[in-house]
């Protein structure tokens, strides 16, 4: 008969809990840590200097001119905050079928780019989306034929979007369109423009999401018309993602992402798996803005819910973690 004793004994030399008794030896051994290093900040940028608008949907969020940005930008920089994502918008009475103000040198991101470089150099890493949707007329993210996006017309406009935010200093493009084969398309440009530095972050895995909603309040670039599940993935697959991730890899992307975070923590790991790039988590409006709502009605601690959603991407997987929460987070001491 076994000797209760003997039980007891190694259940004695075997726990788990010593390594958890204070916050000091928690902090120790933790597994999965989350820096400022990793956070980037989206900032969604007006071709008015002095602008600044409140974005309903995302609390804490505007849409800002130049002037704003600049003010903004050296503020997170002191919280540690180092790397920006740029959206660029425009007026309707720029819009147009094939978004040709995307490409504009005095648009508002070429604009934004050479005053942040100018500013505050390679102290910042200045990241820009490419994509058609905020310029084109009728919304979607390339050109269309009819009422079907174009896929290889779409790429000469996305290429001279990539060229005009290098030709303006900035360190990564950001293809977030989904055409196939736009992330060679792009290198291609550059290096022709002599931008064989310029890196590209490839949206590689970007999912045709209901998290989106208040980024289009905020971007103003709901399709006009139909939606985007023709190029943007099917919520259901995985296997596609490595297949995306691995085409954009080989077509010379620098870093890959993945869109929305919450809802996809297993492609996160799986694409961490498959490839050799640093990885991009892309906590996106939808998963702030219910965050922001739940805690403003007292059913959630804000601080705590967000150490928790950015510690599970960077668990998962993420190497950088794009937040609209990276402010907050480290003005709050939340991580």
């Amino acid at each position: 008969m076994t000797d209760p004793r003997s039980d007891l004994g190694r259940a004695s030399r075997v726990r788990p809990r010593r390594l958890r008794t204070t916050p000091a030896l928690r902090a120790l051994v933790a597994e999965t840590r989350v820096s400022a290093a990793q956070l980037v900040m989206p900032h969604f940028v007006l071709g008015s200097r002095a602008a600044r608008e409140p974005i309903a949907a995302l609390p804490g969020i505007d849409r800002v001119g130049q002037d704003a940005l600049l003010r903004d930008v050296e503020a997170d920089l002191a919280l540690g905050i180092r790397a920006v994502l740029l959206f660029g918008l425009v007026d309707d009475a720029r819009k147009d079928a094939r978004g040709r103000a995307s490409a504009a040198a005095r648009g508002p991101i070429a604009t934004a780019v050479a005053a942040l470089k100018r500013r505050f150099g390679a102290e910042l890493v200045v990241i820009t989306d490419v994509c058609l949707c905020a310029y084109t007329d009728h919304g979607h993210c390339g050109v269309l034929a009819g009422e079907r996006i174009a896929n290889d017309a779409s790429l000469a406009p996305l290429s001279r979007m990539a060229v005009a935010h290098a030709d303006a200093g900035a360190d990564l493009v950001a293809p977030s369109d989904m055409m196939d084969g736009r992330v060679g398309a792009l290198r291609d440009a550059l290096d022709a423009r002599g931008h064989v530095e310029t890196g590209i972050l490839s949206y590689a895995v970007k999912y045709a999401s209901a998290y989106y909603g208040p980024f289009r309040e905020a971007a103003h670039s709901a399709p006009a018309h139909g939606d985007r599940q023709s190029y943007q993935m099917d919520l259901r697959n995985v296997r596609e993602a490595l297949k995306e991730a691995r085409l954009d890899a080989a077509e010379g992307a620098d870093m890959l992402m993945v869109k929305p975070a919450l809802a996809y923590l297993d492609v996160i790991r799986a694409v961490k798996q498959a490839t050799e790039l640093p990885l991009a988590a892309y906590n996106v409006s939808g998963e702030y803005a219910m965050v922001k709502a739940a805690a403003e009605r007292g059913w959630i601690d804000e601080a705590r819910v967000v150490r928790e959603n950015l510690h599970a991407l960077a668990r998962a997987g993420a190497d950088v973690l794009i937040t609209y929460h990276a402010r907050d987070a480290l003005r709050g001491g939340w991580l």
